[in-house]
């Protein structure tokens, strides 16, 4: 029942609390050691500070680019779209239904990676050239949606 749930034995431990005398191993300075930024209230330095050297951040040379409005496509390999029977017509709901994808963000992209033997209509966002040719020489249809 949900009123007799409890913790396993040992797995809960009572709050340390520090700075609560000399009795209770953690007292006076409570683990702050003396004096400096770090034994101040509000003190410590931000993330990545190194004590004024010039940061790892800023050191390490930065190269390319990266777009922050790009929408990258989910890849599929045309091998994947054997799955399906002869003559169906795949779209991003049917391979949802099938699982080849889970959590499709912008949509997918038909790759050209192993072989198709059924003659499929494939209703993707994109295709590679290899994609494309493999789904027609099987006598299907690649269509961009």
């Amino acid at each position: 029942m949900l009123n007799q749930l409890s913790p396993a034995p040992g797995s809960v431990r009572p709050a340390y609390r520090k700075g609560r005398g000399i009795g209770s191993g953690n007292g006076k300075t409570a683990g702050r050691g003396h004096k400096g930024q770090n034994a101040r209230a509000g003190g410590g330095v931000r993330i990545g500070f190194e004590g004024g050297q010039m940061p790892l951040t800023r050191r390490v040379p930065k190269r390319g680019f990266n777009n922050i409005f790009a929408k990258p496509l989910d890849g599929v390999n045309v091998s994947r779209l054997d799955k399906f029977e002869d003559g169906a017509v795949v779209d991003l709901e049917a391979l949802k239904e099938a699982r080849i994808v889970k959590n499709v963000k912008y949509g997918i992209k038909i790759l050209g990676v192993g072989g198709i033997t059924k003659k499929l209509t494939v209703r993707a966002n994109a295709f590679s050239a290899t994609a494309k040719e493999k789904i027609e020489a099987a006598g299907g249809k690649a269509e961009v949606v």
